[in-house]
């Protein structure tokens, strides 16, 4: 198995160290090589660092108080309130956060027939194999990553921010790891695979 595979972990604590473009150009690379539902390539990076990170914190921070005060988008999930303001002061430390799109999407509000839902579930599946190689590459040069969904309790606050098409669906933390996680458990192969071999050995 690969290495990276097995040794990279969710990192939430970074240190301040800067990451190198051309480190960042890689990851990105990478993303962009993953495979596509009918090579639509549906994914769109926006790439967060320096000064503007102040104004996607401040959105991000804009729609947890929404949240909780006012017209909730996830009612029923308040109780991960506290999570999503950690996760925010994760992107406060994390150097480079990149807020990912799926740049063919309908969008969450949407209605939709059902080849609409087909290809958007296509899309997002795609966008999702972009993200996991960035994971990936990120490991490969010692960088830690945070997949981040926390961002859907600002959706609207930050696509606003954003400022550009496409459906947000995930963000992603880069920098240098500042803590070692032990593994996360795993589910037992057998629990989760359903063989249909005609009664083949295994």
């Amino acid at each position: 198995m690969l290495r990276e595979i097995e040794t990279r972990r969710s990192i939430r604590k970074f240190s301040d160290q800067e990451i190198p473009m051309e480190d960042i150009q890689y990851i990105l690379e990478s993303g962009i090589k993953a495979p596509s539902a009918k090579n639509r390539q549906p994914w769109k990076f926006v790439i967060v660092m320096g000064k503007e990170k102040e104004g996607m914190l401040e959105a991000f921070r804009r729609g947890i108080e929404r949240e909780e005060k006012r017209e909730a988008l996830l009612p029923e999930s308040q109780q991960f309130l506290s999570g999503a303001k950690y996760t925010a002061q994760i992107m406060e430390q994390a150097p480079v956060s990149v807020f990912v799109l799926n740049s063919l999407g309908k969008g969450l509000f949407s209605s939709m027939n059902e080849e609409e839902r087909i290809f958007e579930v296509c899309n997002i599946q795609s966008v999702s194999a972009a993200i996991q190689n960035m994971l990936l590459a990120a490991e490969h040069k010692g960088i830690g990553s945070l997949w981040i969904y926390d961002i859907f309790f600002a959706y609207e606050e930050l696509c606003q921010w954003l400022g550009t098409e496409g459906e947000l669906l995930a963000a992603v933390s880069f920098g240098y790891p500042n803590e070692a996680p032990k593994p996360r458990p795993r589910k037992e192969l057998d629990k989760v695979v359903v063989w249909k071999d005609g009664g083949l050995k295994r």
